[in-house]
């Protein structure tokens, strides 16, 4: 993986308090991360908040390290600018080339590519200056993320929301990846399927779909097309990230969703958390304890086993992904329990991670092995699910 110098703008608006989730994807993928904050973020971002999690020192002021030629040197050495959130009065600057602080003079001085993440009110983004001002920067190559329709500050609702972190980071980091998947076609199913109990219970998983996702939103940074096929995701990809989503609920339908997909795709990676069994029987108005009595008898069937059923009929050409979350008790054990898998599932690779109650499901890092078809290790990472999301790709190119 190639490390970028990476700056983040943050300006002064109410989703500044966002912009420290994009600071910590990126440095989680393994980014060098450097701040330039404004006087106004610092209104609603302490600087020791951002040192931390960027693990660098903020830049706040245009005329500290002055000898350094500071105000220059930051942008000059950048690979990648991140404005987050881009408010209205920054973009204003930006498309005039106002070079007042750090943050105006980084960007006159950089020729990195550039992201910006408006967050403002819906009157001021549909107001004919924003919307002239991010017309002049869109010409100028500056590409824009959002903004997302939904609450802003106080009670009002609509445009001007700034994107979630995760689609900023992905689409940031698209911006500077090698597209070595164009033309693949790759589906990638993520999340935990739910068994329905009745209409308001069910038995599932604690997997959040959040290596899944990241696996997706790599893949489409990549070059490739991705189709997403979640099941219960934790954090919906917005539009922008140009996936096509498929939504299931329960295993049968995640099987039906893939089953549906895997012929027309060059790679489908199972990285759900399916459900073994199933209830034999659900219920059709709400169990009611007080008719069950002191216990309650499940009977559960088993689920069909989608990844060997993909490997069965797949066409020839097709490379196949399988997932396998153990609670292994320790790195040998978890090789063994994929080994065995391996060999009864037939898939190309098999990607091994341990979970338990505080790792693998719902966090945001992961280690992993990967298998061969033969049980061979080809692969091993550890870090952000992001960053993790690599070494898998890799193989496929």
């Amino acid at each position: 993986m190639t490390v970028l110098n990476v700056v983040v703008g943050i300006t002064g608006g109410i989703a500044a308090y966002k912009a420290v989730a994009v600071v910590r994807a990126l440095v989680l993928a393994g980014h060098d991360v450097h701040v330039i904050a404004t006087e106004a973020a610092l209104k609603f971002v302490g600087k020791p908040t951002l040192e931390a999690i960027s693990r660098n020192p903020v830049n706040t002021d245009l005329y500290e390290g002055v000898a350094q030629v500071r105000h220059v040197a930051i942008g000059q050495a950048a690979d990648l600018i991140v404005i987050a959130p881009a408010t209205a009065n920054s973009i204003a600057k930006f498309a005039a080339g106002i070079a007042d602080d750090l943050l105006g003079n980084t960007l006159l001085a950089s020729t990195a590519p550039v992201v910006i993440a408006p967050a403002m009110h819906t009157e001021m983004w549909q107001n004919p200056a924003t919307a002239a001002n991010i017309a002049t920067l869109r010409s100028r190559g500056v590409h824009v993320v959002g903004p997302a329709v939904g609450q802003l500050t106080g009670a009002d609702s609509g445009p001007g929301r700034m994107s979630e972190p995760d689609d900023i980071v992905a689409a940031a980091l698209s911006v500077v990846t090698v597209k070595d998947l164009a033309g693949k076609r790759i589906v990638v199913t993520a999340g935990g399927t739910r068994e329905a109990l009745d209409p308001v219970r069910f038995i599932g998983n604690r997997s959040s779909g959040k290596q899944g996702l990241a696996i997706a939103l790599a893949a489409a940074a990549r070059g490739a097309d991705v189709t997403l096929i979640g099941a219960n995701l934790e954090v919906r990809p917005a539009a922008s990230t140009g996936l096509h989503v498929v939504d299931v609920s329960s295993t049968l339908e995640l099987e039906a969703a893939v089953t549906a997909a895997a012929p027309g795709a060059d790679v489908v990676v199972m990285a759900a958390a399916v459900a073994d069994y199933r209830p034999e029987t659900v219920a059709q108005s709400k169990i009611k304890k007080e008719t069950q009595g002191d216990t309650l008898q499940l009977t559960l069937v088993k689920n069909p086993d989608i990844l060997r059923g993909l490997v069965e009929s797949r066409r020839e050409g097709q490379i196949i992904v399988g997932f396998a979350a153990e609670t292994a008790e320790d790195r040998e054990a978890l090789v063994e329990l994929g080994r065995a898998k391996a060999a009864r599932k037939g898939a190309d690779y098999l990607v091994l991670n341990r979970v338990g109650w505080t790792e693998g499901f719902a966090t945001d890092g992961n280690a992993i092995i990967i298998l061969d078809a033969a049980g061979v290790i080809v692969g091993e990472a550890a870090g952000s699910k992001t960053s993790v999301a690599a070494p898998i790709l890799d193989l496929l190119t």
